[in-house]
């Protein structure tokens, strides 16, 4: 499957990144309008895959410049194998959690993102765990949030693949009543913009970030780690040996050379392709 996938992809012009794995398929890709109406009839004729669900945005060019498609253990890796899916929190609609808000009920949101992703974007009021990656939310889930067992819980991530998990893993530890917001930030800001997302939202290609806001209070939560203005934009520093994700807009990335630092504007090893 993974092998027929790959061929078919660079035979009609999809690029991204796709992974496969027993628990099922996740990924990002991009393509005309055409080819992507294509892709998705090919997708759902594995009658595993029958049921998928696709969210998708306009983008004026490629989101990726390369295909990748992998087989994979996990489809996010969080050292959560054995935890059972189908135990995961009760899935809450953006309607629904738009009615949380709007009637005050008392429930916790936490972010099952990376810090760098909620550093320029979450929930009002969420939670926003400080994890460098999936792999610790078991410590975030056992120490952190163990004062919440017997709150309301709604765990929130991108696209909702992360929440399967997430949610499942602090059903199975005791927390009482856990949801996970169906579909992710994704579903919400599409059809709730301007309400209680606040900031840009971390994507992993090309466009860096999402900007689903137009009141100014909530276009931006991050600051320039340069200027200081209110963004939503990151870059990675162009010196590969670095590699800092740093918050920056516009005018400093380019004042900047893309680096972090004076000692990494002169690093021989530097990117060659500016975004």
């Amino acid at each position: 499957m993974v092998l027929e996938h790959l061929h078919w992809c660079l035979q009609n012009d999809i690029k991204g990144r796709v992974f496969f794995a027993s628990e099922g398929v996740n990924g990002t890709v991009s393509g005309t309008t055409e080819n992507i109406e294509r892709y998705k009839q090919q997708l759902t004729a594995y009658s595993e895959l029958s049921d998928i669900w696709f969210k998708e945005d306009e983008t004026e060019e490629h989101a990726f410049n390369k295909m990748h498609v992998r087989l994979k253990n996990e489809i996010v890796h969080g050292d959560l194998r054995n935890v059972y899916i189908e135990h995961g929190g009760k899935r809450l609609s953006p309607e629904e959690l738009l009615q949380f808000y709007q009637e005050g009920k008392d429930f916790v949101m936490v972010d099952a993102r990376n810090w760098y992703e909620s550093k320029i974007g979450k929930f009002k009021n969420a939670i926003t765990p400080p994890m460098k990656n999936f792999r610790e939310w078991k410590k975030v889930v056992d120490e952190d949030l163990k004062d919440h067992k017997d709150k309301t819980v709604v765990t929130y991530c991108t696209g909702g693949i992360r929440c399967e998990k997430a949610s499942a893993y602090m059903v199975e530890s005791g927390f009482k009543n856990v949801f996970q917001l169906d579909g992710g930030i994704v579903n919400f800001i599409k059809k709730f913009p301007d309400t209680y997302w606040e900031g840009g939202m971390f994507v992993f290609d090309e466009r860096r970030v999402v900007e689903p806001n137009t009141k100014d209070e909530l276009k931006h939560i991050a600051e320039c780690h340069f200027c200081g203005e209110p963004t939503s934009y990151y870059i990675n520093c162009h010196n590969t040996y670095c590699d800092k994700i740093i918050v920056s807009c516009h005018k400093c990335k380019v004042e900047n050379d893309y680096c972090c630092s004076e000692q990494c504007r002169k690093s021989p090893k530097k990117r060659k392709r500016y975004h």
